[in-house]
């Protein structure tokens, strides 16, 4: 609400956004990063856990005058936000031990709550070694605060989260995806807490260790754990998603930074189906980083069988039932993106008889809810008005989605196969896959291409 007030605001036209007031310090963040004075009405308290006479006195006495007060110009806003540190970008910031170190940036909410590797100039100048991009370049002013995004900032949040300095085209093409307008960052602050996770793909992965393998999402492996770590660091330190004592991040209860996923090439190419990054157009040999959001994750989903059948009819199944709750996300926004980590031997079953793509039109139309049931959780979630009709007219669903009014009829939450993604990693010796899903259109998956350096191979061999 913030953001299209601050659109109205720059027209000329008064505007004023409606905040409750567990989101107040949020709205302070969200506001400095919009750089615009913007004017707020204060509902006390979580108008979905009060009755219907509590939530009107609540609006008549306490919100009213406030929206009056902010459209008649008689609530003072806040100034246009302040620059950042006076400090020129490189500067040193602070001398002491290590321990001492980890204390100022922990004080300064500089840190994630573990040590972090201090960016000394020398270990930043190592980072950068393997760019050809210039420090002060920035990629964009990124929210929520509108911090820029530079590649000094990559490289020292690279060596805060204690990623290899070889990582750092990689870190590059990350922060380039969360930054794309598509991925929608300005909403990793949202209170169903969702995480970002890498896909990586190309010769890149086997280059620098990556696992693919057994174990693929513990932490362990450097360049899997290390680059994880690197974008939730980045979204803390410059985007400016806190948690308490700080702000920004509105996550409810939320969830770790997730390690990054390698494709097993291999195993995909010998069974001939293309890669995660083939599939979004890449060619075979591009390196390429791929960001998406996770709400959710399956359990384990283990399957039995020699047809694929038996295997990606398992998969519909448990994805209904881990990711159904939260399809009414699907039907207001017409975007739902799940992602299928299928293991190396289940995929070579499937593999033998059925195309990717038929995957996913299976997929896609056999994973349903029941009408009635995103109904009733569009209006716990904050969506009193949800209906299918509304997002028949509005352009959103097809029209099939406005035919019944049957709340026991099955609906279909993926609009499209191609917005389900399979890719093939994990342990090989085990018949076990995992599902994850995006949420809807906040954190929709972003992919870039890893430009290395001109001198890369030089810088490799040492």
């Amino acid at each position: 609400m913030l953001r299209a007030a601050a659109v109205v605001e720059k027209l000329g036209i008064p505007a004023v956004s409606i905040i409750a007031s567990p989101f107040l310090k949020q709205a302070e963040v969200a506001k400095k990063g919009l750089g615009v004075p913007l004017a707020i009405g204060v509902y006390p308290g979580v108008p979905l856990l009060d009755s219907d006479e509590g939530l009107a006195k609540k609006v008549n006495e306490g919100l009213a005058p406030g929206l009056l007060a902010g459209l008649t110009g008689e609530m003072p806003k806040d100034a246009q936000a302040e620059g950042g540190s006076d400090l020129p970008p490189g500067a040193t910031v602070f001398n002491g031990t290590l321990q001492e170190v980890q204390d100022y940036f922990h004080k300064q909410m500089l840190s994630d709550g573990l040590p972090v590797i201090p960016p000394t100039r020398e270990a930043v100048d190592e980072f950068l070694r393997y760019t050809d991009r210039r420090p002060e370049e920035v990629l964009c002013a990124i929210p929520q605060e509108g911090r820029e995004a530079s590649i000094l900032s990559i490289a020292v949040n690279g060596v805060m989260s204690g990623c290899r300095p070889e990582y750092m085209p990689l870190l590059v093409g990350i922060i380039e995806a969360i930054a794309d307008p598509v991925f929608r960052i300005e909403d990793c602050g949202s209170t169903p807490g969702w995480e970002p996770v890498v896909v990586v793909n190309g010769p890149i992965v086997r280059e620098l260790d990556f696992n693919f393998g057994q174990g693929m999402m513990r932490l362990g492996r450097q360049a899997n754990s290390s680059i994880g770590r690197f974008v939730r660091m980045y979204l803390r330190n410059v985007c400016g998603f806190r948690v308490p004592p700080g702000a920004g991040d509105k996550g409810s209860i939320g969830q770790s930074f997730l390690v990054a996923m390698a494709e097993d090439e291999e195993a995909a190419k010998e069974m001939g189906w293309p890669t995660y990054a083939q599939d979004k157009g890449f060619g075979p040999n591009d390196n390429v980083v791929s960001v998406r959001s996770v709400i959710s994750a399956s359990g384990p989903m283990y399957t039995a069988g020699t047809h694929a059948l038996d295997h990606v009819g398992v998969w519909a199944e448990m994805m209904t039932q881990s990711f159904g709750y939260w399809a009414y996300t699907a039907f207001k926004t017409g975007k739902w993106y799940p992602l299928v980590v299928a293991g190396p031997g289940v995929a070579k079953v499937v593999a033998g008889e059925w195309s990717k793509d038929k995957v996913k039109q299976y997929l896609r139309d056999h994973i349903l809810v029941k009408a009635g049931q995103a109904h009733h959780y569009a209006r716990v979630g904050s969506t009193p008005t949800f209906t299918f009709e509304r997002y028949v007219e509005e352009g959103i669903l097809p029209s099939e989605y406005a035919e019944s009014n049957d709340m026991e009829r099955m609906v279909k939450p993926v609009l499209k196969p191609h917005f389900i993604d399979v890719l093939v990693a994990g342990d090989p010796g085990r018949n076990q896959s995992r599902a994850y899903l995006c949420n809807h259109i906040q954190g929709a998956p972003v992919s870039k291409v890893v430009t290395l350096s001109a001198n890369w191979d030089a810088l490799r061999r040492g």
